[in-house]
């Protein structure tokens, strides 16, 4: 594990602000502009304006961010924002239900050394794009502090460590706040110095696996090197060495990987017949009759199934699901398109979609950016043209789209090994962790 420290937060003062769950967000990557309009409406003070700052009349460039640094400065001049006075640990559970079953996914938030990438034991699973890490480098320079934390996972087979904080908070209140999905998050300060060495050498040996924020870890190793670059050589302990990361064990309970569908323009509208014609072999392929609202029961099956090589082909030409069962063909054939790969990352299921299916079985490499959904009720919504993908950069029709199992623990621990990255969005760790609960000054 990288050296992890306690911090002290910057957080928002409830005696001016009322309930923390009017100011606080979810992660900027997940808001589209209806919610960040409710959000907006909800508080003056909402972390809205800071994270995800909207573009206002007359704006030619970079304003939204002066904007955010400018809230920043005037919510701590007016006491909205307030440092606490002692470092801590801080404990945050978050409390969701997921088809009738409650989860309590239990972590802490520490600050951990920046690493780079490949070079030490933080290890990352996804692809990141530059665009996003322009943006939050923008935000952040203009900021000086980290708005969002960072999601790592370590190995903790008996939970030891959050057994010991959990311990330590034991009849304490907590801040508490309800997100607009209806997920509880709590957060407990734990400041005793003896717990906190406890924890801190307990991590000392674990590696760190991203689970979320690539690109708010890689934006936070371009800031460090942005102000060694201004200042010279930073000294070990200055804030700018470090990134606000929410830490969980990978045994715990509340730990749940959800799928990430895809939409896709750009391709030829394939008929289900040709689906089948072009995927049989490394495929097994059945036609799933019911036309779009099949989507349901293919992902049923495929639930049922819990196997990485079970995608669903949606035909936009008949509007007909196709159900394709991946076979030692179509392994084979992922050691032919992509030797330099590791066999756990071949057989991963968005690895099969989009460098088997689309880019060589469907001859549909270079197609845009797709829209990412978690819900089959969303993929569905999406292929009517209904709903609203945040994420989605174009109006036109989607020709294709694809039900994929989500990767588990266990891929993301071996595929980081390999010094690997899964393709962009093979994982989806719900719930999000929210912005708004606690800062982390870099000056």
């Amino acid at each position: 594990m990288p050296q992890i420290a306690p911090f002290a937060a910057v957080r928002y003062n409830l005696d001016h602000v009322g309930s923390i769950s009017d100011v606080i967000a979810p992660p900027y990557d997940v808001i589209d502009p209806e919610l960040q309009d409710q959000l907006y409406k909800r508080h003056a003070a909402n972390v809205i304006r800071i994270i995800l700052n909207r573009q206002e009349p007359g704006d030619s460039g970079d304003e939204k961010y002066e904007r955010a640094a400018k809230f920043v400065e005037q919510w701590k001049s007016e006491g909205v924002l307030k440092r606490d006075p002692s470092p801590a640990y801080y404990v945050y559970h978050q409390e969701f239900t997921i088809d009738g079953q409650t989860f309590n996914r239990r972590g802490f938030m520490g600050r951990v050394r920046i690493q780079p990438f490949g070079e030490g034991n933080v290890y990352p699973h996804e692809e990141t794009h530059p665009k996003a890490k322009v943006d939050r480098l923008k935000l952040t320079k203009a900021t000086k502090q980290n708005n969002s934390q960072i999601f790592g996972l370590y190995p903790d087979p008996e939970n030891e460590i959050i057994t010991l904080l959990d311990t330590a908070t034991a009849g304490a209140e907590c801040i508490e706040a309800t997100d607009h999905l209806g997920v509880i998050h709590k957060l407990w300060p734990v400041t005793d110095e003896s717990v906190i060495s406890k924890v801190s050498a307990l991590m000392a040996d674990k590696p760190m696996f991203v689970a979320d924020g690539h690109h708010r870890y890689e934006t936070a190793a371009n800031y460090r090197d942005y102000q060694t670059e201004m200042l010279g050589t930073l000294p070990e302990d200055h804030p700018a060495n470090f990134v606000m990361t929410m830490l969980v064990g990978m045994s715990d309970p509340g730990m749940i990987v959800l799928p990430t569908h895809r939409l896709v323009r750009g391709t030829k509208a394939f008929s289900s017949a040709n689906l089948v014609a072009r995927l049989t072999g490394p495929f097994d392929c059945e036609v799933v009759g019911g036309g779009i609202d099949a989507a349901s029961a293919v992902w049923s099956n495929m639930e049922s199934a819990d196997d990485q090589g079970w995608i669903g082909l949606y035909a936009a030409e008949d509007q007909t699901w196709v159900l394709c069962k991946a076979t030692d063909a179509a392994h084979e054939k992922m050691k032919e398109i992509a030797p330099e790969r590791s066999d756990d990352w071949q057989h991963l299921g968005v690895s099969l979609l989009h460098r088997l299916v689309i880019d060589n079985l469907l001859e549909s490499a270079g197609h845009p950016k797709p829209t990412y959904v978690h819900d089959v009720s969303e993929l569905i919504e999406g292929i009517k043209g209904e709903g609203s993908q945040a994420e989605s950069d174009s109006d036109e029709p989607y020709t294709l789209a694809a039900l994929v199992m989500p990767a588990k623990l266990a891929h993301v621990e071996a595929i980081s090994l390999h010094k690997e990255r899964m393709p962009a969005k093979s994982t989806y760790f719900y719930p999000k962790l929210l912005s708004g609960l606690t800062f982390n000054p870099l000056d």
